[in-house]
């Protein structure tokens, strides 16, 4: 939320430093995210002062200069050299002094200097208004009245609009500091509290509204009495749309509001000032003179301002004339009602719409308007005839016309007030502070809240209808705590809590472990975005994707179905900046969609690994990560997690190579591969990356029912025998690996590949694995007998199973 310094105080009673209103703000829980001077003439024609052009001769050494002699009020004139075509004697121009700082329209500030041009000094220049920031003209100097006094301020004759800015961070509950008039109740309640003070907003008067004729009568009806529960308006006749007045063009311009013309302008206005958003229809398109407020059949064709037809959703709620639609209630305006510079006669609506049913429907168009964005969030209910008054008065101030009807009202069921009791105890109690009976009175009925009943230990109010997110005790406690000062709350002395049991706390530890772990191995997290680009993906992903129905741009449009694409992103993103020694490591979610309106996701630890092991250094060089180095790192994970031993198995994946499988008791544990070359193509990276996929929630499935067991480190010695054999060259270690758990040798302990050896004397495609395995019995000393048995076995298997050589 945008508000304006000077705005704010035309509702204040009494002055505010622009410094201590920031404060205020962030106190009573309205964060400033940002506070800066607007000026809409940058630099605000500092240094500028009017001149009057005394001589005006033809510069010796150039045909198109002037040399000029330039009254600025002081005892000497300067002497400035002048390239304009239009200057002349007499003339009452802006100078710009030696040592003055312009602002162009385009282009960067200029600081004045002494010059000399074809040989002649210019102690300054005169200036086209281009050249200052007043606009984008450069076919000669700015001329200005005759009555303009020589040595005057440029700043004091142009009164270029100053202001002070701030950026609100509004919360989603408080839909009345959407407005200058709401912010300014909570400064009025703040320094009535601080300040002891008794003031009040200052609002404008609107009693003054009288029906000149009732020529332009519209009726209105409302069919959907829970979307729209009020609806006001009132037709003014006779306008005359035209550029609004200076003042109002200034206030909009400063918070980022684009003039467009007299009636729009105040609508604009009007919002901003009272949160309520109105919408000016031209009375002559609503046919029948008749106002319906009602829903449409499904896929109903509506053209909108914007010129793009739309198809209706029957929970659109639509505002329609007798035969048509004209606008989508509380989101747009259509093509063919709205306010054009031709319109005379005008329609003004001023409603309530039901927050959920305008969220809805501008999430399901893309609308994300103003308008929409207060409705969604509630607007005073009460407050649509007082502001119809307000806007329908500044409308025949500034664009003429009569009031062509009475101001009608259809309001079916009146809401009643919210009523609360707060009792002092229970004050204490929440907050932390012993308030004084008086101080949360005066807090209070700041705030619009009325007093019903106010008993020795208890408050009974009602609850104003611009605060619908009050509606118990504790909510009023809030209120009070926000006027006194979010800053101000005690800190205690003892902290008292209960300890509870988290059943999540054990999958948060797990986590932590895990994350602490990488991070000591050399890896870093990373955190991507889990909305993707569905261009990564084939029409068979995108099949079960989740699409975004309202995508923030056209590259974010889906949520992510693998985690490989978004660290690729982020492996890319490094790899360009030279960081070529990549260890990433990520917690997050994949999504899916399972069948029509039900959607599965996923938690996955990713692990991305490429480039260099480590730094090279002048002991030892660093080795490129491999297969082998990642499988490792998720060994050793799962080895600190208790995980136990899995069972990999080849599989496949279009965007994966050389990929392996960890499965427990046939559940998908983790997936180790290196990216193909096809993908990495994609994200332009030029090297080998590998990866491991932890499917999180089975990992934590498993390490959840496992148990933590103590052993005794064994009194008998382990048993360590190599084996060396020849296979294809394209055969992974894990087939090796699981052709030995086949075989369920209880005594081997551990299997580990040590050595790999490529050479064309082992025949083509051929490779040499050389396998270490190491046997232990915690209850005697093995015998050769019984190793050379096992060895045995493993031999045969491996020689039947994958046609292995044992090399001798």
């Amino acid at each position: 939320m945008t508000i304006s310094y000077n705005w704010l105080c035309d509702y204040l009673p009494t002055e505010v430093t622009p410094e201590r209103l920031e404060k205020i703000l962030t106190s009573v829980g309205l964060e400033v995210e940002k506070f800066e001077k607007f000026e809409a003439i940058k630099g605000g024609l500092k240094g500028l002062v009017i001149g009057e052009v005394l001589t005006a001769e033809k510069h010796p050494n150039a045909d198109k200069l002037t040399v000029t002699t330039v009254n600025v009020g002081t005892s000497e004139p300067l002497q400035i050299v002048c390239g304009a075509p239009n200057v002349s004697v007499g003339q009452k121009v802006v100078v710009a002094k030696m040592g003055t700082t312009i602002f162009p329209t385009n282009g960067p500030s200029i600081t004045m200097k002494l010059a000399k041009i074809r040989s002649v000094e210019s102690h300054g220049m005169i200036c086209a208004e281009d050249e200052i920031g007043l606009g984008t003209l450069h076919n000669g100097i700015i001329v200005l009245e005759k009555n303009a006094k020589a040595g005057t301020d440029a700043s004091d004759y142009f009164q270029p609009y100053e202001d002070w800015i701030y950026e609100v961070g509004i919360t989603p509950n408080r839909m009345e500091a959407m407005s200058h008039w709401g912010i300014a109740r909570d400064v009025c309640a703040y320094l009535n509290h601080h300040d002891n003070k008794i003031i009040n907003p200052k609002l404008p008067i609107v009693a003054g509204l009288k029906t000149d004729n009732k020529l332009l009568s519209i009726e209105i009806q409302i069919e959907n009495k829970e979307a729209c529960q009020r609806y006001s308006g009132v037709s003014i006749a006779g306008i005359e749309v035209k550029e609004s007045p200076k003042w109002m063009r200034d206030k909009l311009n400063a918070i980022g509001i684009r003039s467009i013309n007299n009636i729009v302008d105040i609508t604009n206005f009007i919002q901003h000032e009272t949160g309520q958003p109105l919408h000016a229809f031209d009375a002559d398109e609503i046919k029948g003179k008749k106002i319906i407020v009602k829903n449409l059949p499904e896929a109903t064709s509506f053209i909108t301002l914007d010129e793009k037809e739309r198809k209706l959703d029957n929970e659109d709620l639509m505002i329609c004339n007798s035969e048509e639609p004209m606008c989508i209630a509380g989101v747009y305006g259509g093509l063919h009602s709205g306010v054009t510079n031709k319109t005379k006669n005008i329609f003004l609506e001023s409603a309530w719409f039901h927050p959920i049913t305008i969220r809805k429907t501008s999430f399901r168009h893309g609308l994300r308007t103003d308008a929409a964005t207060r409705f969604e969030k509630n607007v005073d209910i009460s407050n649509t005839v007082q502001v119809l008054k307000r806007a329908a008065l500044l409308i025949t101030e500034l664009c003429g016309g009569k009031i062509a009807s009475e101001v009608q009202d259809v309001y079916p069921n009146p809401l009643p007030k919210i009523e609360i009791g707060l009792k002092y105890q229970y004050l204490k109690k929440l907050s932390g502070k012993n308030y004084h009976p008086d101080a949360v009175k005066n807090i209070l009925t700041s705030l619009g809240f009325v007093i019903l009943k106010d008993s020795i230990d208890e408050l009974q109010v009602s609850v104003p209808y611009h605060k619908p997110d009050v509606s118990i005790p504790a909510d009023l406690v809030e209120e009070i705590l926000r006027i006194d000062g979010l800053d101000n709350i005690d800190m205690p002395k003892s902290i008292r809590y209960s300890p509870s049991l988290d059943e999540h706390l054990s999958t948060s530890t797990i986590k932590e472990k895990a994350a602490n772990y990488l991070t000591g191995l050399g890896f870093h997290e990373i955190l991507t975005n889990s909305i993707t680009n569905n261009a990564y993906y084939d029409e068979e992903e995108l099949k079960t994707s989740v699409k975004m129905l309202n995508s923030l741009s056209a590259g974010l449009n889906i949520l992510r179905p693998s985690m490989l694409e978004t660290g690729l992103e982020s492996i890319a993103w490094n790899l360009n900046r030279k960081n070529n020694s990549i260890k990433f490591f990520e917690f997050g979610k994949t999504y899916a969609k399972v069948e029509s309106g039900k959607y599965t996701e996923q938690e996955h630890l990713c692990l991305y690994v490429s480039g260099n092991v480590s730094e090279s250094g002048w002991r030892a060089k660093s080795n490129l990560v491999d297969f082998h180095f990642i499988k490792g790192i998720t060994q050793s994970v799962f080895k600190l997690l208790g995980i136990p031993l899995l069972h990999f198995e080849k599989t496949d994946y279009k965007k994966l190579s050389n990929c392996i499988t960890g499965k427990i008791n046939g559940h998908s544990i983790v997936t180790i591969a290196a990216v193909n070359n096809k993908t990495l193509k994609t994200f332009d990276i030029k090297q080998e990356v590998f990866i491991a996929n932890f499917y999180w929630d089975n990992l934590l499935h498993y390490k959840k029912s496992s148990t933590v067991q103590i052993a005794e480190i064994s009194k008998f010695p382990a048993v360590h025998r190599d084996l060396a054999l020849v296979v294809a060259r394209d055969m992974n270690y894990v087939e090796i690996e699981n052709v030995v758990h086949k075989l369920k040798l209880k005594k081997l302990q551990e299997q580990k590949l040590f050595d790999i050896f490529e050479s064309e004397k082992l025949g083509a495609n051929k490779k040499s694995l050389a396998v270490s395995f190491t046997f232990l019995d915690e209850e005697k000393t093995l015998t050769d007998k019984e190793i050379d048995g096992w060895m045995n076995q493993i031999m045969v298997s491996l020689e039947n199973e994958l046609q292995a050589e044992i090399r001798k």
